[in-house]
């Protein structure tokens, strides 16, 4: 277990160096959201999800949804390490043609289930992909990752009620909860209080964890595949902007680019982590 945790932090701090790396070079995109969830997506990509980069369409494969869409760096970066197109592509990040968009688009990248970007859009289809497997009797899974700023779309708790209603246990949503959004905290915003007490209430297994702790984010997941009969939400608590210092817990970083000297103090701490 040891050795596993191990290489899947190290696979973590590779793809925090490529948030910040094809956001500078973009000069353009989000840093703090996509930082916040590379231990979740570390996770899922390289220990929990059952895929096949070398055949992305292939019917078994897990879907993985961004709900929160603005955080594509972190989903880009990690489909290339797997091996879905080349690492070099990711320069081209929100470029005029490049297959690698401001929002995931279907279509354009392997590995790329659904269109998002509209907050709270995601959730909802994924909880409809996953409504049609189950009436296919098709046994893969998903799991959706949200913010928690697009908590505050009400779609989110429709999706939510619905998939309760149909038992859709294949069902994993995975709240990224940094405690920020695009305008400020979340709590200034709009009150929370409780993410896992209120999708306990709309009927869903709730877990808790620290997402920056790999053994618990890999626990929680191991986890969610054991229920059965309701959905499951993992309310990560997470740091915005995790691995640089100076975009911890920032709204500025929300969606701003590093400039070239504070890319170079980035990727100095980014290394100077990899080699503790």
């Amino acid at each position: 277990m040891k050795n596993r945790i191990e290489r899947l932090e190290a696979l973590a701090r590779e793809l925090r160096f490529h948030i910040v790396d094809m956001v500078y070079k973009a000069q353009s995109g989000h840093c703090g959201g996509s930082l916040s969830s590379a231990d979740i997506v570390t996770a899922l990509y390289f220990d929990i999800m059952n895929l096949d980069p070398a055949n992305p369409r292939w019917p078994g494969r897990d879907r993985f949804v961004l709900s929160k869409g603005h955080a594509c760096p972190v989903q880009y970066g990690a489909l290339a390490m797997k091996g879905y197109f080349p690492i070099q592509e990711l320069g081209t990040l929100r470029r005029l043609h490049s297959r690698l968009q401001g929002h995931p688009v279907a279509g354009k990248l392997p590995g790329i289930e659904i269109t998002t970007g509209s907050l709270g859009v995601g959730f909802c289809e994924g909880i409809g992909m996953a409504l049609d497997a189950k009436l296919r009797k098709e046994a893969w899974r998903m799991w959706i990752l949200l913010g928690d700023g697009e908590l505050d779309e009400g779609s989110v708790w429709e999706a939510a009620q619905a998939g309760a209603k149909y038992s859709l246990d294949t069902v994993t949503a995975i709240v990224d909860r940094n405690g920020l959004q695009n305008d400020g905290f979340c709590d200034d915003i709009m009150p929370m209080r409780s993410v896992a007490e209120k999708f306990r209430a709309f009927g869903w297994n709730t877990l808790e964890i620290d997402g920056h702790d790999m053994a618990a984010v890999v626990a929680a997941l191991e986890e969610a595949k054991k229920i059965h009969g309701v959905p499951t939400c993992i309310v990560a608590n997470t740091v915005k902007g995790k691995g640089v210092s100076f975009m911890e817990n920032k709204r500025d970083w929300h969606g701003k680019p590093p400039n070239e000297a504070q890319y170079a103090i980035a990727v100095a701490e980014l290394k100077a982590e990899a080699v503790r």
